[in-house]
This record gives structure tokens, sequence and C-alpha cells, in this order.
């Protein structure tokens, strides 16, 4: 909802911008009409343009980068929880108990319901208690006599630690990295740029149109930078799958 909202605000600001300065270059006293301040005026909006193209890709980079790391850390955590399942299974009836706490918050953090402050219910005390106790009864299983079944419990305390390590560094990644105060540095760049190709326009649909259509697609690009910034929210998502995988192999 608050990447929508900001991004309507850019579409605003944009065509605020550009349709004022057209509207009203005509009522400006004639020295600010001149054709050596049009020339100027052109020459710092080129400055501009370059720079908002420079950090615009980086943020493209960046977003794409961030969402990329958790989306694939995403699957790692899958795939150390299959494997403790496994381990489990391994080390024999004892650990029945174990499995199915796990498969309890497997089928918790799948729901496919992810938000920005509960990744991988990162806020729900039940689903935490959960993951925290199927390594309070991997501890407090009975120490296994023969070096096979020891070796399993030893694997499967680490692949808790994993998961759990990887739980909360995805956790700690779910806000989003872009600075807000860059934001505001490129959208203010953004609308001098718009104002000054308004300044000396002609004012027909053509170009009224043309103004729309930029100032909503520069705002959808700007939506879609912020949106993949928080994987774990808006209509771009890192997807549940891996979990759901995960849910369906414990069942199995």
């Amino acid at each position: 909802m608050k990447e929508a909202l900001f991004a309507l605000f850019v579409f605003v600001c944009l065509t605020g911008a550009s349709l004022g300065v057209l509207m009203l270059h005509g009522k400006l006293p004639a020295q600010l009409r001149h054709d050596d301040t049009q020339n100027v005026v052109r020459l710092l909006a080129n400055i501009f343009v370059v720079l908002t193209s420079l950090v615009l890709g980086l943020m493209i980079n960046s977003a794409k980068y961030r969402f990329d790391t958790i989306n694939r850390d995403v699957h790692t955590f899958a795939t150390n929880l299959i494997l403790l399942d496994r381990l489990l299974s391994s080390y024999g009836s004892d650990a029945n108990d174990t499995r199915h706490r796990l498969a309890v918050y497997v089928e918790r953090a799948a729901d496919g319901r992810w938000t920005t402050g509960d990744p991988l219910l990162a806020s729900d005390k039940t689903s935490e208690q959960l993951l925290a106790d199927v390594g309070d009864i991997i501890r407090a299983l009975r120490p296994p006599a023969d070096d096979a079944r020891l070796s399993i419990w030893d694997d499967a305390r680490e692949q808790h630690r994993r998961a759990l390590e990887l739980r909360w560094a995805l956790v700690e990644q779910a806000e989003g990295s872009i600075p807000t105060p860059l934001l505001a540095m490129v959208i203010a760049w953004l609308v001098l740029i718009f104002a000054s190709f308004g300044y000396r326009a002609p004012r027909n649909a053509v170009v009224v149109t043309s103004f729309l259509l930029a100032s909503a697609l520069i705002s959808g690009a700007l939506y879609l930078i912020v949106d993949m910034d928080a994987p774990f929210d808006g209509p771009i998502q890192v997807s549940s799958a891996p979990l759901q995988r995960v849910l369906a192999e414990i069942r199995r």
C-alpha cells in the first residue's frame, strides 16, 4: 500500500511540475522567457538528467541484487529444513515429536501471507517458539549409545542451528535498504527535470499527454524499485513455494 502511495505522490509531483510550468510560462516576465535563459535551463536540466540516470541505475541494481539474495536465502532455508527433517527421520521414533513441531512451524511459515515486519513469522511468538522447541527437544534427546545415531544427533543439532541463523538473517533483511533521503533527492531532481521540460514547451494535447505518460512510467519504475527492495511486502514478493515444498516433503 505504501509503495502505491509513494508512486502516486511521485506522479502528482512530476505532472504538477511539468504542467504547472507549461501553463505559467506565458505569464512570466519577458526577461525570464529569453532564449539565453532557456539555454541555461536546458544545460542545467541535462546535468540532472545524467545524475538521475546514474542513481536510478544504481537503485535498480541494488534492489534486484537484494531481492535475488533474499530469494536465494529462502531456498537455502527451505533446504536446511528438509535436511533437518531427514536427519530426524533417520534418528528414529524418538524424534517423531520433534518432526511434528517442525512440520507445524513450516505450515505456519508457508502460508504465503508474509509482510515486511513478519518474514517467516518473526513476530509470531507461537511460531518462533515452535522452531526454538525443535532445537530444545533435539538437545534433550537421550544421547544415543551407538556412534551412527550419535553422529545423526550431532548433525541435527548443527542443522537446526544453521536454520535458525538463516531465519534471523532473513528477518534482519526484511526492511528496505534504499535510504529515504536518497529517494527524496531523486524525486527533487525529477521534479526539476520535468519543470525544465515544461519551460517554453508548446501547449497542445500531444505535449500534455506525453508529460502524463512519462510521469506515469517513471512513477511505475520507482514503484517497482521500492517494491523489490522490500521482498516480503507488496505485489513483488519472494515466493513461499520453497517452504510449501518442505511441508510436502515432511508429510510424505
